[in-house]
C-alpha cells in the first residue's frame, strides 16, 4: 500500500491534511524522501487484532454494516485495502473511530470526497461498532 501512504505523507507536506509533527517532519521531504518512507512503511508487517476475546454480537453487527454500506468493496472483503486505499484490517480501534469520525465531519480531508459522502448517512453509534468490528478482524 505504498500509494496510500505516499499520498498521506504528500498531503502531510503540503499542509492538506494537518497533524502538526507530521507537517513538521514531512516539510522538508522531496518526493524521493517521500517515496522511500512510504515503501518501508508498506514492506512493515500488518498489526495484529487484540488479543482478548471478542464479543459476537457486535462483530455480527459490525461485518453487517462494512455490507450494507459496501466499506467491502473499496477497503477489499478482508479490508487488506490496495494502492490507494487504506487498510482497516486490525488497525487501532481508537484510531480507526476517531478517523471515522474526522472524515465525517470534514476534520480530516482525503484526496477526494468519497469517504465523508460514503459517511454521511452513518450514524455514531454505527461508527462505534465499524470500529470494533474492523479492529479485531482475524
Amino acid at each position: 500500500m505504498a500509494p496510500y501512504t505516499l499520498i498521506q505523507l504528500f498531503m502531510f507536506r503540503e499542509g492538506m491534511r494537518v497533524a502538526e509533527p507530521m507537517n513538521e517532519m514531512a516539510k522538508p521531504l522531496t518526493d524521493d524522501d517521500l517515496r522511500l518512507m512510504s515503501d518501508s512503511i508498506a514492506a512493515l508487517p500488518p498489526p495484529k487484532p487484540p488479543a482478548e476475546a471478542s464479543d459476537a454480537a457486535r462483530l455480527e453487527k459490525g461485518r453487517a454494516l462494512t455490507e450494507q454500506h459496501h466499506c467491502n468493496v473499496c477497503h477489499r472483503p478482508d479490508f487488506s485495502g490496495r494502492e490507494n486505499v487504506p487498510r482497516l484490517a486490525d488497525q487501532r480501534e481508537d484510531y480507526l473511530l476517531k478517523t471515522l469520525r474526522d472524515y465525517k465531519s470534514g476534520v480530516r480531508r482525503g484526496y477526494d470526497a468519497s469517504m465523508a459522502e460514503a459517511l454521511q448517512p452513518i450514524d455514531d453509534d454505527a461508527l462505534v461498532e465499524l470500529s470494533y468490528y474492523l479492529a479485531r478482524l482475524r
